[in-house]
């Protein structure tokens, strides 16, 4: 007998629009004999901007879900975002608009909230939602500092929800097949060190003037619990500039790639933490988060290390973003664009995979502004694998300890960066070992009224 979801796929659409050969082996759904209900699920968006809408509009694109609510504290991308949904879910209708995302989730009874607003927000906003009842999609880094990270986990426990954090390189399809041919068929050999990093030119350097706050944007709401930074303009893909929002191209670009080598070779916290680094050549911009750091993750036998800088030219032109996998018998390098497995032995062949496209079968990407085309097939596939664990009670690929786990160490990296020394967090008690100044640092001051969970 077959079993009966609590969502809505169409069998039929699905097979179609979903590359439902791939979708099946990925998502154990074997032959796809599930029976789905009427009720398509009842979804909501915190935080409409660029990739907000893009995540949206990907789970939009695979299951015929309802976007009951949209909340954002700028108003004209608030309503913009609102009538770009009406023109892509199935109903047609225009989801209501929310400046406060309380008053959203107190008015609905939500299945799903999508979270992608800026990382200050992140804890206090999946901890209400899954509050609320809904499951998540959260996007990375879970939080901005460590004890917000262990709230939002201790709240998916006590609330039983699914949390399906945007690390999408877990569910790229290269990646996945760089996993299962090249590291656990055993062509690495024996692995112990890894290269990551990231040398796009992403941090804001300029020194905007400060201006007034126009009447649409709500900088009160949207600083909520960090403090409020001289308004510079509208901070939309600014604000990672700074320390009070964000953790910089660390939080950014290093967690995707410690997670996604964490993912490949089944890591979990890592033994110790350093990092240096700081504004070595960008100074005249009011950016407080560094242009250049180095980091080391420390694991049995294996280090993991990062580097950034947003200046100067990458080592390797193919990969200005990517990760290198150091075996004997062989390097393993990858990207969201591609990888490629270069051989010791000279007689064995190079094995490369490009990235999976869906142009033919998803059209629209094409045409959609600001779209990474490239990654749309992965957040496509963590959106299904999403809705497969709400249905079946699953960890999701990238839950919500691999994301915390991620966040706090990239966390971990700038506050050892700050305190000049190593750091190791024991994550049973939940503290850094024998050194009170960096434990003082774990949860951040709130702004009133606003009141950290972790109190």
């Amino acid at each position: 007998m077959a079993r009966v979801t609590s969502f809505n796929i169409n069998r039929r659409n699905f097979l179609k629009n979903s590359m439902a050969t791939m979708a099946v082996s990925t998502l154990g759904l074997d032959g796809l004999d599930i029976i789905f209900k009427d009720r398509p699920l009842k979804v909501a968006l915190i935080g409409s901007g660029w990739y907000g809408k893009s995540d949206l509009f990907r789970l939009i694109q695979v299951s015929p879900v309802e976007v009951i609510a949209i909340c954002d504290v700028d108003k004209k991308m608030l309503v913009e975002a609102a009538f770009m949904v009406s023109k892509r879910q199935k109903s047609g209708k225009v989801p209501l608009q929310y400046i406060d995302y309380r008053k959203m989730l107190a008015e609905h009874k939500l299945d799903l909230v999508l979270i992608g607003s800026p990382d200050h927000w992140h804890a206090l906003q999946a901890i209400e939602s899954m509050k609320a009842g809904a499951h998540l999609y959260l996007q990375k880094p879970i939080s901005l500092d460590i004890v917000e990270g262990e709230a939002i986990l201790a709240a998916a426990k006590k609330y039983n929800k699914v949390v399906q954090v945007g690390t999408q390189r877990r569910s790229t399809h290269h990646l996945m097949d760089a996993k299962s041919k090249v590291i656990e068929s055993g062509m690495l050999g024996k692995i112990s060190h890894v290269e990551m990093c990231c040398y796009y030119h992403m941090r804001m350097n300029a020194k905007p003037e400060i201006i007034p706050v126009p009447d649409h944007f709500d900088y009160e709401m949207w600083a909520g619990p960090s403090p409020k930074v001289p308004f510079r303009g509208l901070p939309h893909r600014s604000w990672r500039a700074y320390k009070e929002y964000g953790n910089g191209i660390v939080g950014d670009m290093c967690v995707h790639m410690l997670d996604t080598v964490r993912w490949l070779l089944d890591l979990g916290w890592p033994k110790k933490v350093s990092s240096t680094g700081g504004i070595y050549v960008q100074k005249d911009s009011v950016a407080t988060t560094s242009d250049t750091q180095n980091a080391v993750f420390e694991f049995d036998e294996l280090n993991c290390i990062w580097q950034h800088r947003s200046w100067g030219t990458p080592p390797d032109p193919d990969y200005p973003w990517g990760f290198f996998i150091y075996g004997e018998k062989g390097t393993l390098k990858g990207s969201v664009h591609k990888y490629e497995f270069i051989p010791h032995d000279k007689n064995q062949k190079n094995l490369s995979q490009n990235v999976l496209m869906e142009k033919d079968i998803f059209p629209g990407d094409v045409k959609e502004k600001g779209m990474e085309i490239h990654v749309a097939p992965a957040t496509r596939s963590h959106m299904l694998d999403l809705l497969s664990c709400i249905e079946t009670g699953n960890k999701p690929r990238a839950d919500v300890l691999n994301g915390h786990i991620s966040t706090a160490s990239c966390i971990m990296a700038n506050m050892s960066m700050d305190l000049g020394r190593a750091l190791v967090y024991n994550p049973e008690s939940k503290v850094i070992d024998n050194d009170k100044e960096a434990n003082d640092l774990l949860a951040r001051e709130y702004r009133k009224p606003w009141k950290h969970p972790g109190e």
